[in-house]
């Protein structure tokens, strides 16, 4: 019977899951399994790898072929480089404590790389999370600056129609003054005296 290590898919439309099984080559894709050996999840910024290595470690040992994605999990995790090291010693290329220690040098350094790719995405994200907060303290300056501006403009145009009223107002007062004197001068035209008309006597004696 051919086995293989590969995924299974579960979860909700967009934000799948997958176990890490261990199934016949035969069954379905989600079907029946021998075994679960982990799970992953991709939706995470970095990918989450959950797995037993030590049952990954015993079914590549015992032959079990993995698929492209399971391989490349495989080999992130180091059990691939492991299974190369355990033939070795198997062959008698190598001692079991050289093997051992080759590993050990190969997962310091693999952990160093992925501290260093967890804070990469870690600066990158903070990096753009404080340019979006610049970008939207300069839209909310240049709206507040917009704001002031068109209050500006609306004080300066009530004080530019309040000026004209204010000197209108003074010019009426002058006229209504005038006007009294004007019209004391009409009255007082009537009340010049009329010459005196001569008496008859004044007349016959002309």
């Amino acid at each position: 019977m051919a086995v293989k290590i590969r995924l299974a898919r579960r979860g909700r439309k967009k934000l799948a899951i997958y176990d890490v099984v261990v199934a016949d080559a035969r069954a379905p894709r989600d079907g029946r399994f021998i075994e679960k050996i982990g799970t992953y999840n991709p939706n995470t910024p970095v990918a989450a790898i959950e797995l037993d290595n030590d049952k990954a470690f015993q079914w590549l040992m015992n032959g079990a072929q993995p698929t492209d994605t399971v391989r490349a999990m495989l080999s992130y995790r180091g059990l691939l480089f492991k299974k190369h090291l355990q033939i070795g010693v198997i062959k008698g290329a190598m001692t079991q404590e050289d093997a051992d220690k080759k590993l050990e040098a190969w997962m310091k350094d693999k952990e160093a790389t992925i501290e260093g790719k967890e804070k990469s995405l870690a600066d990158k994200v903070a990096a753009e999370k404080k340019a979006r907060l610049e970008a939207e303290s300069k839209v909310n300056e240049a709206r507040a600056e917009a704001i002031k501006k068109r209050q500006d403009e609306a004080e300066a145009a009530a004080k530019a129609a309040e000026a004209p009223a204010e000197e209108e107002a003074p010019a009426e007062e002058e006229s209504k003054e005038e006007a009294p004197a004007e019209e004391a001068s009409t009255e007082e035209a009537p009340k010049a005296e009329a010459p005196e008309e001569k008496s008859e006597e004044e007349k016959k004696e002309d």
